[in-house]
């Protein structure tokens, strides 16, 4: 039987607020809580809590008939627990039904695949312990950041035990293949293939609400016609960010009532089931394997890095961080680590795309920066005093070295001013509350003597 395969990214990165010059050495807090909480907020408000409202009831509705996908990022699980704990609650709620999987990737949704095996297979572990820690599922396929792919990361992938992963149908690793089958890696044939149908994802993803387009209103019977066309086809797969729902297209659009839709559609017209990536993988056949010696993902017209790696002040910023991975794999404080794993989030290399083109409003979406360039200058100035506090637990060289004790020294002299600041204040105080209390007996014996 014929199978959709509907899968969705959730992710929310921990945004820097401005981090000036004069801020190096001086403050180690880079986060901007308030922008932050705002959007996570307005995100769970439009999107994540009726979604997944929607997504339980059709659930319930079609008694196992209906199967979604999820992989939810490390840092948009945190933020959950930090500004909205409700949304964590309904994604539970959803794994309860055990209609719904959720997938491993990077735990910072970084691309850490394209610098280091061993940091890459650390951050999935780490992701994949939170899954089942907080949905009871250890994940058996995977879904690297921004769909990012090639022969050599599916290879690795697969020596993690995984036995599917999920990218881009891109044209020009397909050329005249159809996405709408199961491939293999080229490399290790154990590991499955899922290819993203960009076309039909990308018509509810991005072009549902646009009325210039030749399809619009886009209806569920429209949509079911499109995917039961070709009846060689074997599988959908329908992927895209799950904030298609309410964000992307506002709930105005009639987005939610697609969804609400589509299932009934398909189970009435269509010869077309639900299924999950790994029911995919276990129930189809890979027709081949698929080569793709150069790297993938699922962005922008290219279908590859440059929404991130594009120009030279990404390239730099990008080497740079992973210079010191060799030094962070020494260091066991918690507050340097969680930044270094902040530091890595793809978001801050997408926000120094200079692709204005037409890609750009795409690259504007929750863009905190009002340039390219002032991202690049904001994420340098906290890797720069990232490094400085580095530095004081694994200096690099012996005049780091002798910079680290200096550093030390002025710190303890710090807190010792400090001390002494508290004791000074506190002498002061008991000073004048003593003046105080002699002027107050001063002046009831003076009362009393004139009586």
């Amino acid at each position: 039987m014929k199978a959709i395969c509907l899968y969705f990214q959730v992710h929310q990165p921990f945004r820097y607020r401005r981090y000036r010059f004069f801020d190096i050495g001086n403050d180690h807090y880079y986060y901007d809580d308030y922008a932050n909480e705002t959007i996570l907020r307005k995100v769970a408000e439009h999107c994540y809590l009726p979604a997944n409202k929607l997504m339980l009831e059709l659930i319930k509705k079609h008694k196992g008939k209906f199967k979604v996908a999820f992989s939810i990022t490390g840092t948009a699980l945190e933020q959950f627990e930090l500004y909205a704990p409700e949304v964590l609650e309904s994604f539970q709620e959803l794994a309860k039904t055990g209609q719904v999987e959720f997938l491993a990737e990077t735990y910072s949704h970084s691309l850490v695949a394209l610098k280091s095996k061993e940091l890459f297979k650390e951050q999935v572990d780490k992701h994949s312990d939170a899954m089942k820690h907080y949905f009871g599922q250890r994940p058996t396929v995977f879904r690297n950041t921004e769909m990012v792919y090639s022969d050599e990361i599916g290879a690795a992938v697969a020596d993690m035990g995984f036995k599917a992963v999920l990218t881009e149908g891109a044209k020009h690793v397909l050329g005249w293949k159809s996405p709408n089958f199961l491939y293999c890696n080229a490399i290790n044939p154990r590991l499955k293939v899922l290819m993203r149908n960009f076309k039909l994802s990308d018509d509810i993803a991005f072009r549902f609400s646009n009325q210039a387009w030749s399809e619009y209103p886009l209806t569920t019977e429209k949509f079911v016609r499109w995917i039961s066309a070709d009846k060689k086809d074997e599988i959908i797969n329908l992927f895209m960010d799950y904030e298609t729902f309410g964000e992307h297209q506002s709930e105005e659009s009639g987005i939610f009532r697609f969804m609400e839709h589509l299932p009934d559609t398909v189970f009435n017209q269509s010869a077309f089931r639900f299924a999950t990536p790994s029911e995919i993988a276990d129930d189809f056949q890979p027709v081949s394997a698929v080569n793709v010696p150069n790297t993938i993902s699922w962005a922008d017209e290219e279908r590859d890095l440059t929404a991130w790696l594009g120009n030279e002040m990404q390239q730099e910023a990008f080497n740079k961080v992973y210079e010191l991975k060799d030094r962070m794999a020494k260091i066991s404080d918690e507050a340097l680590n969680k930044d270094w794993s902040y530091l890595q989030v793809s978001d801050h290399f997408y926000y120094m795309s200079t692709k204005f083109f037409s890609d750009g409003e795409v690259h504007n979406y929750f863009n905190p920066y009002e340039s390219p360039y002032e991202a690049f200058i904001n994420y340098m100035n906290v890797f720069s005093d990232f490094k400085l506090r580095l530095n004081t637990f694994v200096p690099e060289s012996e005049l780091e070295v002798k910079l680290a004790v200096l550093n030390k020294a002025l710190l303890e002299k710090d807190e010792k001013l400090k001390k002494y600041e508290l004791e000074i204040a506190h002498l002061h105080a008991r000073k004048k509350t003593s003046k105080t209390a002699t002027k107050r007996k001063t002046a009831s014996t003076g009362a009393k003597s004139k009586k």
